[in-house]
């Protein structure tokens, strides 16, 4: 019989193609019209279900609360040593009625403000002069290196002799201990700069206030910001230590009263303001980056 001739009578050969299992028979199409065979090729995070950030974010503090209530309300927790979520809650709603807790909080507000211009003001100035100029960091740098190694509120008993019991100590406390993470962070950006931007400016024939102007202080943008949000919590710590000391108001003076009286309740609605006050502080700062640091693109995470 030769090879490649079938018998008479016999069936034709089946000569359809073979799948990749061995079946014959050729792959069914899809429905979609694609090509058979191919997978999708959509990343795996693009497919499953992403969890909005701020449900994720707010899934912390709610599970924290829910444990408190849980441990407030099966007694673990006595009213003595923590007070419940909702006895909070009520004590803060009395507290905003009467008109004591809004007052507080602008009478803080005030000494915040005023310590964080004055310190914003001394900061950024020393660091100026510093970072620009030899001379000055000769001048400035070695004695605010040895005066920020001191504990600016163990200097609360000398700015009570300086400044008397009044609005004095609170404010040059608030002043002290925001003066020096600015120094810090804008000197640090100042002498960051790449040199090769300086030496580009000089080649375009930028004068020394124009390269100050346009490439050093844009340069030290990133630092400054970072350093006017470490001040921002810096100033919030050091009005706490500030209000407990000869306050008669303010959200200190609301929590010394608290602690006389041993209400945890009004100790923690503080707390709770004085947290809040600061998340503040810190968003309206990382907005204000956001706003002056669109040219820098950074990573924001995966």
């Amino acid at each position: 019989m030769s090879i490649g001739h079938a018998p008479p009578g016999s069936p034709e050969p089946d000569i359809s193609p073979m799948d990749a299992s061995g079946a014959s028979g050729a792959p069914p199409v899809p429905e979609d019209g694609s090509s058979p065979g191919l997978q999708s090729l959509d990343p795996a995070s693009s497919r499953r279900t992403r969890v909005p950030r701020w449900l994720r974010r707010t899934t912390g503090p709610v599970l924290l609360l829910a444990l408190w209530q849980l441990l407030s309300g099966t007694g673990v927790l006595t009213a003595d040593v923590l007070a419940s979520p909702g006895r909070i809650a009520q004590v803060a709603g009395d507290l905003i009625t009467d008109g004591s807790l809004p007052s507080a909080m602008g009478t803080s507000l005030r000494r915040v403000a005023a310590g964080l211009l004055l310190g914003l003001v001394v900061g950024t100035g020393l660091a100026l002069l510093s970072g620009l100029f030899r001379v000055g960091e000769d001048l400035v740098d070695a004695p605010l290196q040895m005066l920020r190694t001191v504990p600016f509120v163990g200097l609360i008993p000398l700015f009570i002799i300086w400044f008397g019991i009044g609005e004095g100590p609170k404010v040059a406390i608030i002043t002290l201990g925001v003066t020096f993470p600015l120094y810090l962070n804008v000197y640090a950006g100042i002498r960051g700069v790449d040199a090769q931007l300086i030496e580009a400016g000089e080649s375009l024939g930028l004068s020394r206030w124009g390269l100050v102007r346009h490439v050093v202080l844009p340069g030290a943008l990133p630092g400054a910001m970072t350093g006017l949000r470490y001040s921002l919590g810096i100033a919030w710590l050091a009005l706490v230590f500030a209000e407990q000391v000869n306050a008669d108001s303010g959200i200190g003076f609301l929590m010394v009263q608290a602690r006389d009286f041993l209400r945890t309740d009004v100790i923690v609605v503080c707390l709770i303001v004085y947290a809040f006050l600061g998340l503040l502080a810190d968003f309206v700062v990382r907005s204000l980056e956001r706003l002056l640091l669109q040219w820098r693109p950074t990573f924001t995470g995966r």
